[in-house]
């Protein structure tokens, strides 16, 4: 059946709709699409349907990937990507933690179409320069030199990760209780020098329209979020992106933001809060991510 073998790779599909695009909304656009084609198809004239549906999901990923550029060009404010709530589980697979979160996701931002889908494909999910080739239309030779220009343009610009765990979520729970009781010194300690806070709400909510750098003024501008009273009622901690992350819900249980927390050795790092209504519509919901099984293009 052409909607089993569909539902039954659809975890992975998503997670390299998603790694390409940034979007889980995107990412669910291109399986859409992909799903239309795949139907229109006779599942027996397809020898391994897994690699015909990443193929395509490859294909339609960078065709949409290059008509979202031009309206991100025009994003009021700092973007980030959309969001996705993953299962504490996704985060003892490193390499696929590390792939989803939102620092890895900004430096696959500032990467032409062709480098990001080489280097997701090849890097996270392992698959040969050859493979790749078939799937974007490429020569082999070429797709082996994108893949070393995307490699090094990521070690580059990659910052240390340390995926969602009962150490990272002790820091960001200390850190969440110090800005409620206005512990100064404690937010201090618990804040990188070098830390980074970024506020999506583009443009449509109250954020910080530029990235604050730092630990004071990071820890100034946390202090003052929380003085002003608009910190909503009940704080949730939640895994997002493979990060130990914390839910801002109101009082009728709506979601009015949330903060993925960058943590290494036991300092915080990185501050991605998303306020954008758009980006927070499907934030609920616990995604099921994957790069593992049987190789797609193999039987």
């Amino acid at each position: 059946m052409a909607e089993d073998a569909f539902t039954e790779h659809r975890p992975l599909l998503f997670t390299i709709a998603y790694e390409m695009l940034g979007s889980a909304t995107d990412a669910e656009d291109v399986l859409q699409e992909s799903y239309l084609r795949w139907s229109a198809v006779d599942p027996a004239a397809v020898g391994h349907p897994r690699a015909y549906l990443v193929r395509v999901v490859t294909r339609q990923a960078l065709n949409h990937l290059r008509t979202v550029r031009a309206r991100r060009e025009d994003y009021v404010g700092p973007w980030l990507p959309e969001p996705i709530r993953t299962a504490p589980e996704a985060s003892d697979d490193v390499i696929l933690a590390e792939s989803v979160s939102m620092a890895m996701l900004l430096v696959l931002e500032t990467m032409s179409p062709a480098e990001r889908a080489v280097f997701v494909l090849h890097d996270v999910f392992g698959y040969a320069h050859g493979e790749i080739a078939a799937s974007i239309g490429k020569a082999e030779a070429t797709v082996r030199q994108i893949a070393h220009r995307a490699r090094r343009h990521v070690h580059a610009r990659r910052r240390r990760f340390e995926p969602d765990s009962e150490a990272t979520r002790e820091v960001v729970e200390r850190f969440l209780r110090a800005a409620a009781t206005g512990d100064v010194q404690l937010l201090m300690d618990l804040l990188a020098p070098g830390v980074v806070q970024i506020s999506d709400g583009g443009g449509k909510v109250v954020a910080a329209r530029r990235p604050i750098t730092g630990r004071a003024d990071v820890a100034r501008f946390v202090l003052r979020v929380y003085r002003s009273g608009a910190v909503p009622v009940r704080v949730e901690p939640a895994t997002y992106n493979g990060m130990s992350a914390a839910r801002f819900v109101t009082g009728d249980g709506t979601l009015d933001w949330l903060v993925a927390f960058e943590v290494h050795d036991g300092r915080i790092t990185g501050l991605y809060g998303m306020r954008n209504p758009d980006k927070l519509h499907h934030a609920d919901a616990v995604r099921t991510i994957d790069r593992k099984g049987p190789r797609p293009w193999k039987p």
